[in-house]
């Protein structure tokens, strides 16, 4: 790694209800939603350990008592974490404007409740350090329409600067789209303070931000950085990531901590969380247990996610 990282803090956001995600939510936020038997926060704060960022602010809301308890102070990850509260949850603009007070320099953001394997994270910085950037997006080739829709679009000029960015497109054109990570230094905050409610969400949307900071002269620019991302929106999500990710790391299968699983019991693409109980032979196949769950079915599990208390059925994909 040659990128200079010095000054530079990590910001999750991981204020969200996620009531789209219902059961899921109920009593779990989505950053502390597994994958591969990790939280989602978790994998984020690792990949930006890995670049070198040791000093992270996380902005908590819906059940952050959760996350704080989990993670403390960071010693366990080998960094220091400190919490901000986002009391009501007016966007993402809105979270970010919650650390103004807490910021002297550029951060790297993370949006809590989109996964993502990067690939060469630390191109972000030297892009931003090499073009004395006021942002960096990072952004990927997407062909999926509905994809783009649940993000947001990026548009470039002829010097791959960023001049237009959409939330949400409904008609999408552009097929460059936001994955969830930005790279800001101090005057997004100025753009933030500008920034209305949108007539969509009535919420204050980072990428209305992005635009004023854009059209003030500000040089915003790509980074395709990321190798796949899920902005983790409805319950089958969750399960397209673990299986995704799990193919992506060349393991059949997972099992977490202190579970028992029965001889005979046929497991394959699946993922079993912690102190997980099956009482019966059965074959899993294409599925996700949570942890903590005791299952006494003698039925096959196909396309689920599994809970103490629901089960949840899942299209069929293909990772």
């Amino acid at each position: 790694m040659n990128c200079d990282i010095r000054g530079i803090y990590g910001v999750i956001l991981a204020a969200g209800a996620g009531a789209r995600l219902r059961p899921l939510s109920v009593n779990l936020p989505k950053p502390l939603f597994p994958i591969c038997n990790k939280p989602i926060i978790q994998h984020q704060i690792e990949y930006m350990r890995a670049i070198g960022i040791k000093q992270f602010k996380i902005v908590v809301g819906h059940l952050g008592r959760h996350i704080m308890e989990q993670f403390g102070n960071g010693s366990d990850l080998g960094v220091q974490i400190r919490y901000v509260i986002q009391e009501k949850p007016l966007g993402i603009a809105h979270a970010v404007y919650q650390l103004e007070d807490e910021l002297d320099g550029p951060f790297l953001l993370f949006l809590g409740d989109i996964f993502l394997v990067p690939m060469n994270l630390d191109r972000i910085i030297e892009i931003f350090r090499n073009k004395n950037a006021s942002g960096v997006l990072a952004v990927m080739k997407e062909t999926r329409a509905d994809f783009i829709r649940r993000n947001f679009a990026v548009a470039l000029n002829e010097e791959d600067r960023v001049i237009k960015v959409i939330e949400k497109p409904r008609y999408v054109k552009d097929t460059l789209k936001g994955c969830g990570i930005y790279l800001f230094d101090l005057p997004i905050f100025d753009a933030i303070r500008r920034t209305p409610r949108t007539a969509m969400r009535d919420e204050y949307e980072i990428t209305t931000a992005i635009q004023i900071l854009v059209d003030d002269g500000y040089p915003v620019y790509p980074a395709e950085v990321v190798d796949w991302d899920m902005n983790v929106t409805v319950p089958c999500d969750l399960l397209e990531c673990n299986i995704r990710l799990l193919k992506h790391m060349g393991l059949e299968y997972l099992i977490g901590e202190n579970s028992y699983i029965p001889a005979n019991t046929e497991i394959n693409s699946a993922v079993i969380g912690n102190n997980v109980i099956i009482q019966n032979p059965i074959k899993i196949r294409n599925a996700l247990i949570m942890p903590n769950t005791t299952l006494e079915t003698f039925q096959d599990l196909e396309n689920v996610i599994v809970t103490s208390d629901n089960i949840i059925h899942c299209p069929i994909f293909k990772p």
